[in-house]
């Protein structure tokens, strides 16, 4: 059974063993500085490292108290990051093209996207969303709030909207919805790593703090979220709703006139 993992923040050393390599894991702690915080970047690579069946050791460290050797690893920058042979990369998109390259086949699966469409799918959410919950003024929320709901319906056609491959040209009956599970077919991509665990932050987090709710009409949404909360893959790397909650306590911002 796979460590359950909550994390803001990823310290990964790999040493080579008869076995091959063996990764360690070091997760900054959350807000009681044991159990693990958020950070939807960490979250990113964690989901990558499980679906492609890495087995590693997790331990969490207090961010208020950083053990000097992981200070001096990458002094200046923020979690995630990782090191391999003596090297530390800091740049999430890069660690990721790093970890696809380095566990490939025939030991573990390649999760590119097979439609380039899956990889920018809901790429504006997230900023949507930061804009509409750091806003402290009255007039401009519902403005912020059209803009967000104009991102998640871009989402929302996307995931109900039949890929390629689900189309078959030489039947005539015309496949108007798509069933697949997520965002580039039924199995996880890299896709999906980017976009769930900041996806289910703009749904915790507007709720908590402006009472909002994806649409129910927005149903390929739901739909993907729901695929998303049946799999370990994701469930046992996501933060608790309120470790989500404590991290964007100072961040979202009261509607004052």
């Amino acid at each position: 059974e796979g460590p359950r993992m909550r994390g803001e923040g990823i310290k990964r050393e790999e040493k080579e063993e008869e076995e091959g390599c063996k990764p360690k894991s070091t997760l900054l702690a959350g807000s009681d500085g044991e159990s693990i915080g958020n950070c939807p970047f960490s979250q990113r690579l964690f989901m990558i490292l499980w679906l492609k069946g890495v087995v590693f050791n997790v331990t969490t460290v207090d961010l208020k108290r950083k053990p000097a050797d992981l200070q001096n690893l990458a002094p200046g920058t923020h979690p995630p990051f990782i090191t391999f042979n003596g090297e530390v990369k800091t740049d999430v998109n890069k660690i990721e093209e790093f970890l696809e390259d380095v566990l490939s086949p025939p030991k573990y699966i390649k999760l590119g996207a097979k439609h380039p469409e899956s990889n920018t799918a809901g790429m504006d959410i997230f900023a949507k969303f930061s804009a509409f919950i750091k806003n402290s003024k009255p007039d401009a929320n519902e403005a912020l709030e059209r803009g967000l709901l104009k991102t998640l319906q871009k989402l929302d056609d996307y995931l109900r909207s039949p890929l390629p491959d689900e189309i078959d040209h030489n039947s005539i009956e015309d496949i108007k919805f798509s069933s697949r599970k997520f965002l580039d077919g039924d199995e996880m991509t890299l896709a999906d790593c980017n976009l769930l665990p900041k996806l289910h932050i703009v749904k915790v987090v507007t709720k908590k703090y402006r009472g909002f709710d994806i649409p129910k009409e927005m149903t390929s949404i739901w739909k993907y979220l729901n695929n998303a909360y049946t799999r370990e893959e994701f469930t046992n790397t996501c933060p608790s709703d309120k470790e989500i909650e404590i991290a964007y306590g100072d961040v979202a911002k009261r509607l004052v006139k």
